[in-house]
């Protein structure tokens, strides 16, 4: 294994030298950190490169590291992560790339690099709010039309912002504020010694 990773690192150190701005090894697998500047020309390199050859997109997800590890993040909020395979090279490499702007986070669209992205990013868009710049049908895919806020987001109320019912005047569906009270829900504590006809 370690052979393999010293090999998929060389490689990609050849190819894309300076634009990785971190690289780690950790639990057998590699993952890069580049910039969203060199992040369109970067997939497209660990596609087309003959050494890389990475030619399938496994996974794309958003990431909310505004309380990473219940710390305070020191750096941009939201980032994308890629899992990508060579199935001809039999490695895979993990690629990580923060939005720069935390009010607006935007990257650009891998959908031309692997059409697989196009419903990840989708995703993405709706449970983030990270854009994805050049997607050609850039929207919700989970959440209602009407929904307001990405619910993934860390600073999403867990209650939501509104909620729909059937209205049997109107005969619809109408939407209204939340009308559940927020509350903390603390498990009972049983503390008889034979509760349940335990001894």
């Amino acid at each position: 294994m370690t052979t393999s990773l010293d090999n998929l690192q060389s490689a990609l150190d050849a190819a894309l030298g300076g634009r990785i701005k971190a690289i780690k090894r950790d639990r057998g697998e590699i993952t890069i950190t580049v910039s969203a500047a060199d992040y369109a020309g970067v997939v497209r390199v660990l596609r087309d490169d003959g050494q890389l050859k990475f030619e399938q997109l496994i996974d794309l997800c958003g990431v909310d590291y505004s309380t990473y590890k219940d710390q305070p993040w020191d750096g941009p909020r939201f980032c994308v992560v890629l899992h990508l395979l060579s199935v001809s090279l039999n490695w895979r490499v993990r690629v990580k790339v923060f939005a720069p702007d935390d009010d607006l986070p935007v990257v650009p669209s891998v959908t031309e690099v692997w059409s697989a992205a196009n419903w990840f990013e989708r995703e993405a868009f709706d449970l983030y709010g990270i854009v994805f710049d050049g997607h050609e049908d850039l929207r919700r895919l989970l959440t209602d039309y009407g929904f307001i806020g990405h619910p993934f987001r860390k600073d999403f109320p867990i209650s939501g912002h509104v909620e729909m019912r059937y209205d049997p005047e109107t005969k619809r569906v109408i939407y209204q504020p939340v009308t559940i009270e927020p509350r903390e829900i603390t498990p009972r504590i049983i503390r008889e010694e034979n509760y349940g006809g335990l001894h």
